[in-house]
């Protein structure tokens, strides 16, 4: 449980101390990406609005087409209807033959047979009229329904219109957004890339400083290892035994951050601690506060590469490698990095450092 709390805490700690730049940019990405996935369910919507409209369009045209086809024979049948009606009239009152209509009459031999033959007429040119008649409504009612079919036409021809403005305009909200969404992507890989050769350079310097002391100590006097007084009495941290582990800590430079862990597959604060020292022989507890309480306090303008530095209530821990910078595993989401004591956060929360001395 404890090592769940302090890793909670290394978590928490830590959260304000990455690049503040590239989690800028990371955020406005997150923000882009929101509303593209928002758009794209707009251009879906919007095509899928567009195909609906055009496809009624496309049977509005179909029954325009049938129609005028109906329209035309319509009118190719009033012509012979008509032309039949006129030609029966000119043989009624123009024949004189004995079939002719007129004939009939004349040929009746009564006033009954007269009757009889003048409604046989009139019969026959009634039904000549009523089909007539049948044709020439037939040929308004596909007329009327033309008229209906080109105003529906016009009104869904604007209504696709419509649509595809409204399809054209989101898809291009949605591509701008896609060309943002990239150009912040390629803003946070060249961030990230700046970043990660400005850790590789500092990794460096940190390797010459510490070859540089490892040199110096090589000469040092036989008192090197024991602790000293200051001429007010107060005890010095003896030097460092374990400026080993930076060039050990700096190999794992870019592990990712991950909650309570402690290998190379991911590391928590105090978890990257233990393991790098675990290198050297040396076992330190899974948790800042114990960590606190290992070795010896070492003022901060004593501070030499293998110390340990503490920060924001003993909630996150890192180890120093000189030239005012420490390694250490930030947050989630971040990596095994190298940090300054001087940046705002790590300055305003330092709680002080230990020396491991055995």
């Amino acid at each position: 449980m404890i090592v769940i709390a302090i890793a909670a805490a290394c978590v928490a700690a830590g959260s304000a101390t990455g690049d503040p730049s590239i989690a800028a940019k990371q955020a406005q990405a997150e923000q882009v990406l929101g509303r593209l996935q928002q758009l794209d369910a707009s251009v879906q919507r919007a095509v899928n609005a567009y195909d609906e409209a055009t496809g009624r369009l496309y049977q509005i045209e179909r029954s325009l087409t049938i129609n005028k086809q109906a329209l035309h024979v319509a009118r190719a049948n009033l012509k012979r209807s008509q032309a039949a009606l006129a030609q029966r009239l000119v043989a009624i009152y123009t024949t004189r033959d004995d079939q002719s209509t007129l004939a009939v009459l004349l040929g009746a031999q009564s006033i009954s047979d007269l009757v009889n033959r003048i409604e046989t007429v009139q019969s026959v040119s009634s039904q000549d009229v009523a089909v007539m008649d049948q044709v020439i409504s037939f040929k308004r009612q596909i007329a009327t329904h033309e008229r209906v079919l080109e105003r529906a036409r016009a009104e869904q021809t604007r209504l696709v219109r419509q649509r595809a403005a409204a399809k054209a305009a989101i898809t291009s909200e949605r591509d701008s957004e896609q060309r943002l969404y990239s150009s912040i992507k390629g803003e946070i890989a060249h961030l990230i890339a700046a970043q990660h050769a400005r850790q590789l350079q500092l990794a460096r310097e940190a390797q010459a400083r510490l070859s540089q002391q490892q040199s110096l100590l090589q000469t040092q006097d036989p008192g090197f290892g024991t602790s000293a007084s200051t001429p007010d009495g107060i005890a010095v941290a003896p030097p460092s035994q374990y400026t080993g582990v930076v060039a050990i800590a700096l190999r794992y430079l870019g592990t990712p951050y991950v909650w309570g862990g402690s290998s190379p597959a991911g590391f928590d604060c105090s978890g990257f601690v233990a393991y790098v020292y675990a290198q050297v022989g040396v076992s330190l507890p899974h948790y800042t506060g114990a960590q606190w309480n290992m070795g010896v306090p070492v003022s901060r303008d004593q501070l030499e590469p293998g110390d340990l530095v503490f920060f924001d209530g003993l909630g996150h821990v890192g180890i120093y490698i000189g030239g005012g910078q420490f390694v250490h595993a930030p947050h989630t989401g971040d990596v095994v990095k190298i940090s300054s004591l001087s940046e705002d956060w790590y300055a305003a929360t330092y709680d002080g450092a230990r020396r491991i001395t055995g």
